[in-house]
């Protein structure tokens, strides 16, 4: 889960283009909105759109379960894992 993590963390730095960030700085379980990377409802689209690219797993804009799965990087790895096509 350690690689997913630290996969993830790039995809974040790449896809939203935060050069004020690395991946190393950003938190496994901090908050990817408000206090945390400070990210809006436009970041989580572009983001819903560089993981189904990446890992195939699609997110919908309208998931009931959209706040918990962006909370935090662990929880957003922990669908993907959860989600993921077989290789």
């Amino acid at each position: 889960m350690e690689a997913l993590h630290a996969e993830l963390k790039e995809l974040i730095v790449e896809a939203l283009m935060l050069d004020d960030v690395t991946p190393a700085e950003i938190e496994t379980d901090a908050p990817l909105f408000r206090d945390g990377l400070g990210l809006d409802s436009i970041d989580a689209l572009e983001l819903a759109i560089a993981i189904h690219k990446r890992f195939g797993v699609k997110i919908s804009a309208d998931d009931e379960a959209n706040k918990a799965i962006f909370r935090s990087v662990a929880t957003l790895c922990e669908h993907i894992a959860a989600n993921r096509p077989e290789a």
